[in-house]
């Protein structure tokens, strides 16, 4: 599970700290700090096997829903519904991967959603307006445009000290004001843009719907480089514990900051894909998805509190969330049960959040003493 790297950061450090605090090197500090690397290698074990479990747990219950709606109506278990279920997981997910970076940092971004919509109004009258003009070109625009509000909220985050839960609620005003000055009333209709855009929203390759594709892309990129790269594991570290993160030397003001011009990016494209999915764009586009998306991160196992957490398990989140929405529209629930479900399914992740993490700390608090009885008599014979 990438959330490991934080407490790889973190045993580094104090290793680094117990060595320099005493040169003699054989005494309690050099003990200690022995003490500290097998505290973080079995923390990291223990992270590893819960953040699998957890994710192995959402595709079970994610095969058991199909299974038991498919029972009750096997309509449910066609390829066409499969499809259906992707596409619109597609863009719920892309947005939970920018999410998940963000929520791993300890922080959150409520304006993805006006960012989205904002995107996709842009792209939709860039179009309809200018036809002719290269898809890749209006991409570019409003992943550009994204960035640009995703690196506003960094600022104010990271610069500005601002909680991320009150700037970020601010922006999202602020966005969808600007939004509706920009529409100004107006409607862009599917028959305003291209045809070669809109068929990405129904296009496949080899059976399977585009869109889908281009999550697994940013997936996969995202979960790579979390998982992998240096900038990415330091994410963990600052959202396990800032303070110490910024002892050990990780930049954090910049990190913030990229990572929140990067979800911004992904809502920029985001919206890109709303718009060639569902071609009727307003100045409503995406309204009140912040809460879905947020969902989709935490059912997927990113702790609300930082620190743990990956791209992967968020993206299965909004899978199962999606899955959920389309099994009572085939088992004829009513539709305001979806959000009554998915509340508590939020609760439910949160609850289990916090009993793994006491959990967690009880078997560290122990191994810690385990390690220090077997310690002192060490540290007394090297004094003699």
């Amino acid at each position: 599970m990438n959330g490991t790297s934080a407490k790889d950061t973190s045993a580094n450090g104090a290793d680094a700290n117990g060595k320099s605090g005493d040169g003699n090197g054989k005494g309690g500090n050099g003990a200690s700090a022995s003490g500290t690397r097998v505290n973080g290698t079995r923390m990291n074990g223990t992270l590893e096997r819960l953040g699998r479990i957890r994710e192995l747990g959402i595709v079970g219950a994610t095969v058991l829903l199909f299974v038991v709606t498919g029972l009750a109506n096997s309509g449910f278990l066609s390829i066409d519904s499969f499809r259906d279920i992707l596409l619109n997981a597609s863009i719920i997910g892309l947005l939970a991967i920018g999410q998940a970076m963000v929520i791993i940092t300890r922080n959150v971004d409520l304006s993805v959603s006006s960012t989205t919509g904002l995107s996709a109004f842009l792209a939709g009258v860039l179009l309809a307006d200018h036809k002719g003009l290269p898809v890749i070109v209006v991409a570019l625009a409003c992943i550009a445009m994204g960035a640009a509000w995703g690196l506003l909220n960094g600022a104010l985050v990271a610069y500005f000290r601002i909680p991320a839960l009150v700037a970020t609620l601010g922006t999202l005003y602020v966005i969808r004001g600007v939004d509706y000055w920009f529409a100004g009333g107006r409607q862009v209709n599917a028959a305003d843009m291209p045809s070669g855009f809109l068929s990405l929203g129904t296009a496949k390759i080899v059976g399977v719907p585009v869109l889908p594709l281009i999550t697994l892309a940013v997936l996969a990129a995202v979960g790579w480089g979390l998982a992998n790269l240096r900038s990415g594991r330091e994410l963990y570290a600052i959202g396990s514990n800032p303070d110490a993160a910024i002892l050990a030397g990780v930049p954090v003001t910049r990190r913030l900051l990229t990572v929140f011009v990067l979800n911004g990016a992904i809502a920029g494209l985001a919206g890109v894909l709303w718009a060639a999915r569902f071609g009727t764009l307003d100045a409503t586009v995406a309204t009140g998805k912040e809460l879905d998306v947020v969902a989709a991160a935490v059912v997927g196992g990113v702790a609300i509190s930082g620190g743990v957490g990956s791209a992967w398990g968020a993206a299965l989140g909004a899978l199962l969330l999606t899955s959920i929405s389309s099994a009572l529209a085939v088992l004829k629930v009513d539709s305001l049960a979806q959000y009554a479900i998915n509340g508590a399914l939020l609760l439910a992740a949160i609850v289990l959040d916090r009993l793994l993490a006491l959990r967690l700390a009880a078997r560290l608090r122990k191994k810690s003493r385990e390690r220090s009885v077997e310690t002192t008599p060490l540290a007394a014979e090297a004094t003699r």
